[in-house]
């Protein structure tokens, strides 16, 4: 049994929202407030930055009932950053700063909420931590509507990313088909490197009204053979509807996207920022069909769509969150909580708590595997839809007033 640790924690949510990442946070809040060993809970305003900018929120002071509100409420209810760390044996600047916060409000305990950045800045303040002789017990939270973080079965706010997608494909399938004109739509999904979520629109394929062509960036992209496939499913039906993802490539490792645009905006970790494919790829197959193309961009809806989110990834995030506190409480650091699929002894889904090093965890990517993508490289196989189903299941439970939705409303009193 581990030394029991008392102190206070701070929780900080980072990068890209999603509709479930505030119930990860809730799990987190929550569990600490009931827990005797955690004597202060603190939520960090704009993730890191608000421990080094000393800008922290008493979430003791909140109405229990508006935190519960959390559940349901899309985005990062704390704010959210894309700060990076340098290394400490560069400059450890900021490590000092951190450590200083952490002393001066008794922190023994940190859950930082984000994804692959987010994990490495967690995974580098827990080695910190340990090599100046600090107790402080550290744990990653995961949230990614990318589902590419490695170790774990998926990631929450995959889930509900994926549901809002597929629903919205069904939902532009029988848009597209009002007329009796041709028409070819194309829906650009957002996904870097991985094409978790552009793999989501085959499930709507699966029901029969979804993409007839799916394309991911874990294949090159070949714009001939693109243009090809697009000439056949046309041909046959006058009607064609695509998803692609944002990252899609060449064989040179050029992003599409670039085909039709100057270089790309980069962020403070180096990724260059992505959006307008659609909008390219319709503009090359304009006049080389006789019918109307329609570029449809999703962006942010994504990853904030609450109204559309799975009730499965809700409860699964609140878990994490819940998980995280648990563990470090019982004596655990340096680990993300993660999570491992099984069946109970009738075949139904389950979802277990794993646990992964930080360090193998941060910045490594997964990417949707061979057996998921059909062999074209055009659409998705039963693989995939095997795997999503059970993750999207449920609607969810949202308190509405006057017709829409109610969201949690935070008095964020700043802690002195």
């Amino acid at each position: 049994m581990a030394e029991q640790l008392k102190g206070a924690c701070i929780i900080g949510q980072s990068g890209g929202p999603t509709s479930v990442i505030n119930a990860s946070a809730y799990g987190v809040i929550k569990t600490a407030l009931e827990n005797p060993n955690i004597t202060k809970v603190y939520g960090a305003a704009h993730g890191i930055r608000g421990v080094l900018d000393d800008v922290l929120y008493d979430m003791g002071q909140e109405d229990p009932a508006e935190l519960e509100l959390l559940l349901h409420t899309p985005s990062s209810a704390l704010g959210s950053c894309r700060y990076k760390l340098k290394d400490s044996e560069v400059d450890d600047t900021d490590y000092k700063r951190i450590l200083e916060i952490f002393k001066k409000y008794d922190v023994r305990y940190f859950f930082y909420n984000g994804g692959n950045d987010s994990m490495d800045t967690c995974n580098k303040i827990s080695k910190y931590m340990q090599k100046a002789g600090y107790e402080c017990r550290i744990m990653g939270v995961p949230k990614t509507i990318d589902n590419d973080l490695w170790g774990t079965d998926h990631c929450p706010g995959f889930a509900s990313a994926a549901k809002f997608i597929a629903t919205s494909c069904m939902e532009i399938y029988h848009d597209a088909r009002v007329y009796d004109t041709g028409m070819i739509c194309i829906i650009e999904c957002m996904g870097r490197h991985a094409g978790w979520l552009t793999a989501a629109a085959s499930i709507a394929t699966h029901f029969g009204q979804g993409p007839d062509l799916v394309y991911l960036p874990e294949r090159d992209f070949d714009m001939d053979k693109f243009l090809a496939d697009v000439k056949r499913v046309y041909d046959a039906n006058k009607k064609c509807i695509i998803a692609v993802s944002e990252g899609i490539h060449d064989k040179d490792g050029k992003f599409i996207v670039e085909y039709g645009a100057a270089d790309a905006a980069v962020d403070s970790f180096g990724h260059k920022q992505l959006g307008g494919l659609a909008a390219t790829l319709a503009n090359i197959i304009k006049g080389k069909f006789d019918a109307k193309v329609r570029a449809i961009e999703l962006s942010l809806m994504q990853r904030c769509a609450a109204h559309c989110a799975s009730e499965t990834d809700v409860q699964e995030s609140f878990r994490s969150g819940k998980a995280a506190v648990e563990c470090a409480v019982s004596g655990i650091t340096d680990k993300m909580v993660g999570f491992a699929r099984s069946k109970d002894e009738n075949g139904n889904y389950v979802c277990e708590i794993k646990l992964m090093d930080l360090s193998d965890v941060a910045n490594t990517e997964k990417k949707v595997p061979d057996e998921m993508i059909n062999a074209d490289g055009n659409g998705i196989t039963d693989a995939f839809i095997d795997y999503a189903l059970p993750l999207i299941q449920g609607v969810p439970q949202m308190k509405y007033e006057n017709g829409m939705p109610r969201f949690a409303h935070l008095k964020k009193v700043v802690a002195k």
